[in-house]
């Protein structure tokens, strides 16, 4: 992520555009922050199957910067980084959410796939193989694999839907009510323990995907694998995650 710290001109520019929506200062806080948008889309890119154009995710992306850069109060205690992270990703995944990119047919067979995921390993109690879960759905692995790699980034839109806070607002967590605290407490006990049971090549990808912060290519060369199999990785950690998430949410 980016550690932006404030010029003397960039306070000036801030000034100058939040009490007089002046143009000049509100180009230069957009050329300041566009950096932010290839951070945030290069995210997105690990999940990006090949029916997206990039150019639209970047259109989406553009207009979570503006967004940002137009209800941004500098007096709060917030980095406009973080804040504008989050609405960078909210535009993102609204703008691909509105453009049903996904057929029906692959969505339904995206949640076959995850309760046959929950299923087989609620009852091992561990992380299972995809020839295990192709047997159970009486599929083959290719048929697995290609599925899970179609909606990958479907995955990660549901997955958002269930933690993005408030369709990108950021909630002030001191006042959230007790209730609240304690569903997002077991649901990230929950994820770190299903992180945890994942297979260690998507357990590392995981990692270095998140907490790394590195790019697709990067983890690829770690691993010794390709990018389509980092990216495949991903795509699998990522459906057995928003699977336990549902089933805390269900449970809970």
């Amino acid at each position: 992520m980016l550690n932006h710290k404030l010029s003397k001109e960039e306070l000036v520019c801030w000034s100058d555009w939040q009490q007089h929506r002046d143009p000049d200062a509100g180009e230069y806080l957009v050329e300041q922050y566009l950096p932010l948008v290839d951070y945030v889309i290069q995210r997105f890119m690990i999940s990006l199957p090949k029916t997206v154009e990039k150019d639209d995710v970047r259109s989406y992306a553009y207009e979570g910067l503006l967004d940002a850069l137009s209800k941004f109060n500098i007096e709060r205690d917030l980095k406009f980084e973080t804040y504008a992270s989050w609405r960078i990703k909210g535009a993102i995944i609204d703008g691909l959410r509105q453009s049903d990119w996904l057929p029906r047919s692959v969505r339904d067979k995206v949640k076959k796939i995850e309760k046959a995921f929950l299923l087989l390993e609620q009852q091992s109690s561990a992380s299972v193989s995809d020839e295990e879960v192709s047997s159970y759905l009486g599929i083959t692995k290719a048929e697995l694999n290609k599925t899970v790699s179609e909606a990958a980034l479907s995955t990660m839109i549901s997955m958002d839907d269930e933690n993005f806070e408030e369709q990108g607002k950021l909630v002030n967590y001191h006042v959230a009510s007790p209730e609240r605290h304690l569903s997002e407490q077991i649901m990230k006990e929950s994820l770190v323990r299903a992180i945890e049971r994942l297979p260690e090549k998507e357990k590392i990808t995981v990692s270095l995907c998140y907490f790394e912060e590195m790019k697709l290519t990067e983890i690829a060369e770690i691993l010794n694998v390709s990018v389509s199999r980092v990216s495949q990785l991903h795509s699998k950690a990522m459906l057995r995650l928003h699977a336990s998430v549902l089933s805390v949410h269900d449970n809970y």
